[in-house]
Order: C-alpha cells, then structure tokens, then sequence
C-alpha cells in the first residue's frame, strides 16, 4: 500500500520528477544511492514518501524504514531495523535472525536496485560515496506555492479570495514575530527536539561555535566572526562547512544565517544553563541580563562571552570591578551602551577580544601579569583611552583606535609582536606615529585615513608582511618613507590627499603592488611619477588631479 505523503501535497510533483531523474529507473546495469539533505522539519520525509509511492511498484520488493536516527541509539537496534528492512525487500512471512551489525555497501545490493536517505548531515551521504550529482538539497516552499498551501489549509470546502490570503500573510508576519518571542521565553520542547538532533552529533568545539552563532553572529560577515572565535581558541577552518553541512547555519554573501528557530533552539540550551540566575550562564545577549551581572560585584560569575548591540544609545551603570573577577571571561562587545561610571575599566587576564565603540572609560588598570588579549577596538572614545604601554598585552593581533579625537600619538608598540591589523583613522588630532611600527614583523594591514595633522611618520618601512597601507587625507604627511627592501607582500597603497612632494626611488622596492592611489597629491606632479619608470601594466594607477 503507499504511503500518506500530505493532506494537500504542494510544490512535490516537480520534485518528484527531479528525483526519479536522478534515480536513472530505466537502468538495470548498476546500484544507485540518492540523497535528500535539508535542515530539520523541512520536507525531507514527506518528499521522500512521495517519491516511494511513486516508484516502489516498479521493485519486487521495498521497504520504507522510517525515523532511523530515533530508533537506532545502538547496535541492537539497529539488527532489529537490518531485520525489518530484510523481511520487507525480500517479501518473508517472518523475520530473518540478524546476529551482527555492519555498515551497508552499495555492492551488497543487487543490480537494479535503488536506495533512498534523508539527513541533514551531508557528510553522512559523502561518506557513503554519494557525491554532489546524486544530493539534492530540499528547500522551502517558493511564495507562489506557500500561498497555495495557506489557501488548501485555509478553505476546506469553500473558495477563498487571493487579496484575503495575501492579507493573512501580512498578518502572520506580526504574529510569527509575536510567537517567536514567546518561544525565546518559552520554547516548544517537541520542537526543539527535533531540531536538537543535529546539534547533540556536533564535537564540543563545533558546538560552542552553533551556540556563538546562534546567540551572537547571526547576520554577521563570516571572516570577522572567524577572527573572534578563533580569538577565544575555537577553531573555525573546517567547522563552518560542518555546521552548513548538518543544516543549522547557511552562509549567504558571506553573512552567516539561519532558520528562526534553529537560532532559538541554540539561545534555549543557553537559557536553560541556569534559567534564573543569568551570572551562571556561558553567554549573555539580552539588556537586562547583562545590566544584572554587570552592575553587581559577583563572586561566582561564569560567563564567558557578553555581545550586546543597542539600537540606540542607552545608559548602563557598570560596577568597577564587573569584570575583574570573570575569569571565565574570553569576550566582550558592547554597541550603543553608555557606562555612567567614568572611573578606570580594569579587565580579567583571560579576555580575548573587547570591543566597546564610544566608550569614555579609561584603561588604565588591568589584571596584574600578562594579558591574553587578541583583539581590541575601543574606536569612537571620548576620552584618551590608549594605554601609555602595551608591555601587558603581548598577544594583541588587531586595534582599532578610530576616530578617537583626544588620540595624539601612537604609543610604542614594539611590546605586541603578534600585531596584524592597526586602525587608527580619523584620529584628527593624531600628529606622530611611534617608528616602532615600521619594524612589527607580523603587521599586514595599516590605516591612518583621515588623520589630517599627522606629520611624524616612521622614516624608514621594514615591515615585510604589509599587504595594505592607508594613508588618504594625511594633509601634513610631507614625506613616504624609504623602502630598503623589496616588499613582496604590499598590494594597495594610498596616499591620496597626502602634502607628499617627492616619490622616493625605494617606492621601486614595491614588486607586488596592484593599486596605488596619488590622487589629490598637490604637491606630487604628473612628471615625478612617471619618471620611476615602473611597469604599470600590473598596476591601478590613480594618479594626481
């Protein structure tokens, strides 16, 4: 008999036909193995059904076995589904004894025949030796067929009007938004349940990137979040396309996404760390909680990471010593929130990346000894909050002093040796840079854009790791450095704006660049750039007005 596929079976026919495509039914000659991947509550199940009524009549035998992840948490029961699946194909009265389990192979299969799987793992159906032309990736309903769903479901023995479901659409958006609320209170545990079963197969690293995602970086461009997680000793590399693979994140534009409720599946196993005390949970991302823990001297705090991004600029009162005493602490970020304590902001030596923009607190303190800090923007600060000395922040990889106003100059930063990436733009009253940035070995990425009064500049460039140097709107900046070798790795290189009046010979050494940028160089003539005699066939040249 087949099998119930739906009450009112939407968008499967032209799947169906897609599938049985891949299936290659004329053929007797070999064995062939398709796989459906799609996130959890998708369609998988119902298309698959579908496809088996529509097929199984051509077989001397089928069998559809049916939730295989839910029965089969052992080796036994996984002889009692080898069992069924021998008594349905081979058409027995009873039951053949199974005594051993082993993994299936394609060869055990007679030719002809044709095996079917859902998962939401892809990398199950890989292993398998199912590869990309025989996976299809089930996805959702297109408008046109979610409306004619709605409609089948909405009149059951009358015709509807297309204006009244197109309105209740509009209308389910603000309830959908109303009962996603509900559920971040209070999930639908069959729900999360059913979402859970890709999340529990994760390793413990892969996990607590789901979660970081899941409460933190949805929305957010992939290579940022990379660089913090990685920040805080998660490896990223592999587990990204592991976590798209599973159907619990897609990556769109570079923008990790995904699904409502697999994002509140994540925010709820957080939650339910400790559902009443927020200072016993690992991540924070909700006003109220963070303004609990952190306005409040706790002793037996474990959070690890607090991300809070405010629409609007709101003011939070901050303990002194909120942080000092998180040792757990790896992560701090902190948008539109004002602290209406000014004192000093002393951090915990285990933080990796803080990044608070506008904040007006001055770190002057920090844990004694070395810190483990890998990445630091406190861009927009209103007040001088550069420290006079980084001897304790060794390990910092990336700052980002932007746009600090009462910035002056840059300190010495021969201390951090790891540094990558430095920001300092529009510091409008910037006016040197300490020459220990001209010999930071690691340093690929240096930007001073817009620092108007910026006149001191290290005289000579050793940094061999540069790929991109940002030196637009440095009005005062009246002479590049030299270059005393060739500098394979530098690709961009503005000055635009710059009071640069002679290109030096050494500019040569650049054997790697593919843009420079002179424009609006006033003092710089057409004549002075092509008398260097370079091969600009490689090169974007922008050249003075």
């Amino acid at each position: 008999m087949p099998l119930h596929v739906a009450k009112h079976p939407v968008g499967i026919e032209s799947r169906v036909v897609m599938l049985k495509s891949m299936l290659n039914l004329e053929s007797n000659d070999d064995v062939v193995m398709v796989g459906l991947w799609g996130q959890g509550g998708i369609g998988k199940t119902t298309l698959v059904k579908a496809l088996y009524n529509s097929t199984f009549r051509q077989f001397e035998g089928s069998c559809f076995l049916a939730n295989v992840q839910e029965t089969s948490k052992g080796c036994k029961d996984l002889v009692t589904l080898q069992e069924i699946l021998l008594k349905d194909t081979l058409l027995l009265q009873q039951r053949l004894e199974v005594s051993t389990v082993d993994k299936g192979e394609g060869k055990w299969f007679g030719n002809g025949s044709r095996i079917i799987i859902t998962t939401r793992d892809k990398h199950l159906l890989t292993c398998q030796g199912i590869y990309q032309d025989h996976v299809y990736e089930v996805e959702a309903l297109d408008d046109s067929q979610a409306c004619e769903l709605l409609s089948k479901h909405a009149s059951q023995t009358h015709q509807i009007r297309i204006d009244l479901v197109n309105g209740a659409l509009n209308y389910a958006k603000d309830v959908w938004e109303s009962t996603l609320m509900k559920f971040s209170r209070s999930p639908n545990k069959n729900f999360n349940n059913v979402l859970k079963i890709s999340y529990e197969g994760l390793d413990e690293n892969e996990k607590e990137i789901f979660l970081h995602i899941a409460c933190f970086f949805r929305g957010w461009k992939r290579e940022y979040t990379k660089k913090i997680l990685e920040s805080c000793d998660l490896e990223t590399t592999a587990r990204f396309e592991i976590l798209v693979k599973r159907s619990l994140i897609r990556i769109e534009s570079d923008i990790l996404e995904m699904h409502d409720l697999i994002q509140l599946m994540g925010k709820d196993i957080v939650n339910q760390e400790c559902c009443d005390d927020p200072g016993r949970r690992s991540k924070l991302w909700l006003y109220d909680d963070v303004d609990e823990v952190l306005s409040n001297d706790k002793e037996d705090c474990v959070v690890k990471a607090i991300v809070l991004k405010l629409p609007e600029w709101t003011e939070m009162c901050i303990h002194p010593n909120a942080f000092t005493k998180m040792r757990r602490l790896r992560l701090v970020i902190l948008h539109n929130l004002q602290d209406s304590f000014q004192g000093p902001l002393c951090l915990p030596k285990g933080l990796r990346w803080f990044e608070w923009p506008g904040c007006a607190r001055r770190i002057t303190g920090y844990s004694s000894g070395s810190m483990k800090l890998v990445g630091i923007d406190m861009s927009k600060a209103s007040t001088t909050v550069v420290p006079k000395q980084f001897k304790d922040l060794q390990q910092l990889k990336y700052i980002n002093f932007s746009y600090c106003k009462s910035l002056i100059c840059i300190p010495d930063l021969s201390c951090t040796p790891h540094l990558e990436k430095l920001v300092l733009s529009y510091c409008e009253n910037l006016v040197e840079a300490h020459a220990s940035i001209a010999y930071l070995e690691k340093l690929r990425v240096l930007t001073l854009d817009g620092c108007s009064r910026l006149g001191v500049f290290p005289n000579v460039l050793k940094t061999k790791r540069l790929q991109r140097l940002h030196l637009t709107n440095c009005k005062n900046l009246e002479r590049f450095p030299d270059i005393p070798h060739k500098l394979e790795s530098l690709t961009l290189l503005s000055i635009e704006g710059t009071a640069t009046k002679e290109l030096l010979s050494s500019i040569e050494n650049l054997v790697s660049l593919e843009k420079l940028n002179l424009s609006v160089c006033k003092n710089l003539t057409l004549l002075e750039v092509v008398r260097l005699n370079w091969n600009f066939s490689r090169i974007i040249l922008v050249v003075p007005n």
